[in-house]
């Protein structure tokens, strides 16, 4: 840890990719779903700040991870084309439809 905070290593960001790589298309998953598949339950922001740097590690379907209640991020323009793309649907207030799109994963 440096200065209270943990350091984010390369292999937890593959760690994390990892899980992200196995979201099918047509499905999404959420922040903490993912922190939680990695064993880190709680740690949802470190998920993001990964994606957020995805781009650097290769490429990953980031666009399938939004967050709770189904908001795409603000920076990721194109995420909601893509997932449209894949068949998911969103509703009217502009979420995913949670409901029927989210991995079980």
């Amino acid at each position: 840890m440096q200065n209270g905070r943990k350091v984010l290593t390369e292999e937890l960001a593959f760690e994390i990719l990892s899980a992200i790589e196995e979201i099918p298309p047509g499905c999404v998953a959420t922040y903490g779903q993912i922190a939680r598949l990695i064993g880190r339950p709680g740690n949802a922001r470190l998920v993001g700040r990964v994606l957020s740097m995805a781009e650097f590690f290769g490429s990953y379907p980031c666009h399938r991870v939004v967050n709770s209640q189904g908001r795409t991020a603000f920076t990721f323009t194109e995420q909601r084309s893509r997932l449209e793309e894949e068949g998911v649907r969103f509703l009217e207030n502009g979420k995913v439809d949670m409901k029927h799109f989210r991995w079980d994963g």
